[in-house]
């Protein structure tokens, strides 16, 4: 009995909420649960990437070639992730430091009241 042979074509991949994906697309396996896995090829300044998608959030896959692919890709131009996104991580970053940074120094603060 032959293994089933694994899927690994260059598609253009169309996702519910009207956004599209093109690269180079497998399948992956984590904990058990299939992923569809998207390389997405590097493009001008922004690095190559892999994006994971659960079968829900795919609506139609069209297999193409490499070039045509990653034609589509250049027109897309998908970021894995947005401004919007680092500019909240960043935010987030620096509220913590500051807590951090706040709470040692009232842990000093306390140390040298008890002195």
């Amino acid at each position: 009995m032959s293994k089933p042979e694994q899927f690994d074509q260059w598609a253009v991949i169309e996702l519910f909420g009207h956004n599209r994906i093109a690269g180079r697309v497998t399948e992956q396996v984590i904990g058990g649960c299939s992923f569809v896995r998207v390389d997405v090829p590097k493009i001008d300044e922004i690095p190559a990437y892999t994006k994971l998608f659960g079968q829900g959030a795919i609506y139609a896959i069209t297999i193409t070639d490499e070039r045509t692919s990653r034609a589509v890709a250049e027109q897309i131009a998908p970021v894995p992730i947005d401004r919007f996104e680092l500019g909240t991580i960043a935010r987030n970053m620096a509220v913590k430091l500051l807590k951090a940074d706040q709470e040692q120094e009232n842990q000093r603060f306390m140390e040298n009241e008890e002195d």
